[in-house]
């Protein structure tokens, strides 16, 4: 069992108390949106693996631009220091192999912010990584890590910054990962039930969520 502690778009307070000790995670996902020295502070604190993932708030952090490249392989030179961007990769950490998706329906001028169409590319990529790699006898996806959700998923589809992409629901129902952890879809109090779409769990992570699995 490995015990996820996932973050996203609000900084919660009391992880800078005692909180983070009594978590215990095994592993931290950042579904972006979030301040770089509050990752830095929890990777510093937990001593165990940070991946993330940019937000639509967070600085352009690829090394060039690869929206419509999806075989581009460079690996970004910049972000929070002691933590990993997965954006556009897989990698393995805590035992578990974890693909990453960054950025938001592109509603406005900036970076980390995508159509449907260019997110389509960049999970083909993904969705070829993970075959190549399964191929290799290394076994399956076990998390996707996205800043967005999936399309169906953001509780308001008429809002095209917060629409989620139909790109994800491709991608979870042909690697069949166990776990999908977003954010950018604040719940304002309101607690977030786990949804499933096969046998993977989705979850919304904003604030904070820990998650067994």
């Amino acid at each position: 069992m490995t015990r996820i502690l996932a973050v996203a778009d609000e900084v919660d307070e009391g992880m800078y108390g005692d909180k983070l000790e009594r978590l215990q995670p095994d592993l931290v996902l950042s579904c972006g949106d979030l301040p770089f020295d509050y990752l830095e502070y929890i990777v510093s604190r937990v001593n165990v693996p940070l991946l993330y993932v940019p937000g639509n708030h967070d600085p352009d952090l690829r090394p060039g631009d690869d929206t419509f490249s999806p075989l581009r392989a460079e690996r970004p030179s910049k972000g929070p220091e002691g933590c990993v961007n997965v954006d556009g990769r897989i990698v393995e950490a805590a035992g578990l192999r974890v693909a990453g998706l960054g950025g938001s329906m592109r509603y406005r001028p900036g970076a980390n912010q995508y159509t449907q169409g260019q997110m389509r590319w960049r999970a083909l990529r993904i969705e070829a990584l993970a075959r190549l790699v399964r191929g290799r006898g290394r076994g399956r996806l076990d998390v996707l890590l996205t800043h967005a959700p999936p399309e169906g998923f953001s509780g308001n589809e008429d809002d095209l910054a917060h629409r989620g992409f139909s790109a994800f629901i491709r991608l979870i129902k042909n690697l069949a990962p166990k776990l999908h952890v977003h954010g950018h879809i604040h719940p304002y109090g309101v607690p977030q039930p786990i949804h499933r779409l096969g046998g993977t769990q989705i979850v919304n992570a904003v604030p904070h969520r820990l998650i067994e699995i």
